[in-house]
């Protein structure tokens, strides 16, 4: 229940150590599991003191219990193993300190780790952090790589001298850490994030030797794989020999069977790359000439074609034929002029023959009235009659004579309708 409390009425510290105490035994027994970190047995004491860790949180507790329950088990529990508690929490008021009473303990087994590791790799498994799509592809040069390892490891001097080996100007951004006993999972998850978070660090190894199945145990802790998972940075595992598959492999984006071969899988051999570099420019050296001695195949069969050879050949054939479409063309039209010519000369001929001034050129004259009108008839005129006589040079006036007798009027008479020129 909450406490009433204030400034005014604030609660003595003792006061709330025993009630500290009293929620504390309220909690019953217990049953726990850690790591041993450290094991106190004072000659002549009859109780043990341990110190029992959860590596995966740095938290840690203080164990006590008879020599008679810790001697059960002394010859299998060290420092460093695991091992499950039956313990009743206690609350030391004088010194505000929290610790076990244990009547009971068992070391955990190989088996069971085991069958935990496989529980936990199927959860891990089934939120999709083993997928083949989460892989991050790692650069084919990077810049600077960053090593987690042991102080001084084998794991360390392997990766080192085989990625200078292979690329003498690889540079590395080395953390070293535990990797094995209660604080390496927290060292081993603050040097990879630390790692992570610097942007010129393009690829993290996280490298250790061989061991047993409990000396690799923090390379499988839940912590340890998310942090991972979480990474920008594309992460390799090299954790112990072939045989080992710690759950770090299966998390990282590359899996490489020891530090040497993370080496390899990381940096590109300087050599290889060089033999590669001539291998691709003689190839295509290779091509380029092949292409080029296609194209000038080519090219001679172009210009030994014979429109190559004289170019104007078919400019000249075109030309004779149009040349000769030319004078065609002239012929035919001057064919159709002379045609048309003499049918014209034809018709203007009788066209000249039936015209009245060709008739009047001849010696004949038109007579016409004053209104006009032409004189077909003698009956058509009456004695003394103006007319207008037109003959092929001009025309002049003239009278019909009323005289019978053929003499001139005035001058002489004329038969009757007989014209005569006026005066």
């Amino acid at each position: 229940m909450g406490l009433s409390t204030s400034a005014e009425a604030p609660l003595p510290v003792g006061e709330v150590s025993r009630l500290i105490g009293g929620w504390i035994d309220r909690l019953g027994v217990v049953w726990v599991e850690g790591q041993i970190t450290q094991i106190s047995r004072r000659p002549g004491a009859g109780v043990v003191f341990l110190t029992l860790r959860d590596p995966s949180y740095d938290i840690s507790v203080g164990v006590t219990c008879y020599r008679q329950t810790f001697d059960a088990v002394a010859d299998v529990v060290s420092e460093g193993a695991r091992v499950v508690v039956c313990a009743k929490p206690e609350w030391y008021a004088p010194r505000g300190q929290l610790s076990l009473r244990a009547t009971e303990l068992k070391p955990v087994g190989i088996g069971e780790l085991l069958a935990r590791l496989e529980r936990l790799k199927r959860t891990l498994a089934g939120e999709g952090l083993f997928a083949a799509a989460r892989k991050k592809p790692l650069p084919f040069l990077p810049r600077r790589v960053g090593l987690v390892c042991g102080r001084a490891s084998a794991a360390e001097r392997d990766v080192l001298e085989n990625a200078r080996r292979r690329w003498p100007a690889v540079r590395f951004e080395v953390r070293n850490v535990p990797v094995q006993g209660a604080r390496a999972v927290a060292e081993v998850v603050r040097a990879v994030k630390e790692l992570d978070a610097l942007p010129e660090v393009e690829v993290v190894i996280v490298a250790r030797g061989g061991g047993s199945v409990e000396d690799l145990l923090p390379f499988s802790d839940e912590q340890l794989v998310r942090a991972v998972a979480d990474c920008r940075t594309p992460v390799v595992s090299a954790i112990g020999h072939e045989p080992d598959s710690p759950l770090l492999d299966l998390v990282a984006d590359l899996r490489a069977s020891t530090p040497t071969d993370a080496a390899k899988k990381v940096v590109p051999d300087v050599g290889e790359e060089l033999d590669r570099v001539r291998a691709l420019r003689d190839r295509a050296l290779r091509t380029v000439r092949g292409l080029l001695d296609r194209e000038e195949r080519g090219l001679a069969h172009a210009l030994a074609r014979p429109v190559m050879e004289r170019p104007v050949r078919m400019v000249e054939e075109r030309r004779a034929e149009v040349e000769a479409l030319v004078a065609r063309s002239r012929r035919v039209l001057g064919h159709l002029l002379d045609r048309a010519d003499s049918e014209l000369s034809h018709t203007r001929a009788r066209v000249v023959a039936l015209s009245p001034a060709a008739t009047m050129e001849r010696g004949y004259a038109v007579l016409q009235r004053a209104d006009g009108g032409v004189v077909r008839s003698a009956e058509e005129v009456a004695p003394g009659e103006e007319l207008r006589a037109r003959v092929a040079r001009g025309e002049f006036p003239v009278r019909v004579s009323a005289d019978g007798d053929g003499g001139p009027s005035g001058a002489g008479s004329a038969e009757p309708g007989t014209v005569v020129p006026g005066p």
